[in-house]
């Protein structure tokens, strides 16, 4: 069961017989997701660039779910007596897959939001699994060798780029704070670092720290029983999908460093 992702360093997890019912019930399930998965890539530029919103490649992730009948949902589940509703409560899943006797799984994606996003998909998972609506539920996030190799590709990224000051950050049309400046000149001077050092690890601190969702901190919830007893799927992305290529400008999939970037708050304010 997903041998092909296993070898790419994949990180895959069951828990409350996840797998049996998957094995079992789910084989096309199975299928789907190890062929789109198995298709993940993600250049080091939009690690670096994407900026407000979600990132590019986790959009052509959703697409790729899309395309295989993993469509968004919006479970709603009703109480009534004789006949009158007396409450309502909905439940909203990024990506459901429904099968043959209506058995259905859910699938959620967290690249980089903060982590308590983490408690909400396990209580959504909880309860939809409970009244009957979903049989597993499935999260991908980011894996272990994803999350600790971040402050490296980064680095890397710096280095072939050649940036040796802020200057040479802004040019990309990045735009560092001055807390951040200072975070990268204080490491400078206490550790004598070079600058590609230096501002590769503040900008992971910054973009992809603790706080943020990838598999430890899914991990830390799942010990503690949030979720339990939905039979749940856990799958972390490894640092392999992270390539080096340059961006094809005519790739409507892949976006140029600036593409991704955060738009300029005098834009925010005018939709506002």
């Amino acid at each position: 069961m997903f041998e092909s992702l296993l070898a790419r360093g994949f990180q895959i997890e069951y828990h409350s017989h996840a797998r049996a019912i998957l094995g079992v019930d789910f084989p096309d399930a199975l299928a789907e997701l190890e062929t789109v998965l198995g298709d993940v890539s993600i250049p080091i530029d939009e690690i670096v660039g994407s900026g407000g919103g979600e990132a590019k490649g986790t959009r052509r992730l959703r697409k790729a779910f899309d395309a295989h009948g993993w469509v968004k949902t919006k479970f709603t589940i009703e109480k009534r007596i004789n006949g009158v509703p007396r409450e309502s409560i909905s439940h909203e899943v990024d990506h459901v897959r429904t099968f043959p006797d209506s058995r259905v799984v859910a699938l959620e994606i967290e690249w980089n939001n903060k982590d308590p996003f983490f408690d909400r998909d396990l209580e959504n998972f909880k309860r939809l699994h409970a009244e009957g609506a979903i049989s597993v539920g499935v999260i991908v996030t980011r894996g272990i060798t994803l999350q600790d190799d971040m402050p490296a590709l980064v680095r890397r990224f710096a280095r072939e780029r050649r940036l040796s000051s802020m200057r040479d950050v802004q040019a990309l049309g990045l735009n560092p704070t001055p807390r951040q400046t200072a975070d990268v000149n204080r490491r400078i001077g206490a550790s004598g670092a070079s600058f590609s050092d230096a501002w590769a690890l503040t900008f992971c601190a910054d973009k992809y720290g603790a706080s943020t969702t990838h598999w430890r901190k899914l991990e830390d919830r799942i010990h503690r029983g949030v979720g339990n007893p939905c039979p749940l799927l856990l799958v972390g992305l490894p640092s392999s999908v992270v390539t080096f290529e340059p961006v094809s400008p005519g790739d409507p999939d892949q976006l140029s460093l600036t593409d991704l970037l955060p738009e300029p708050d005098w834009a925010m304010d005018e939709r506002s």
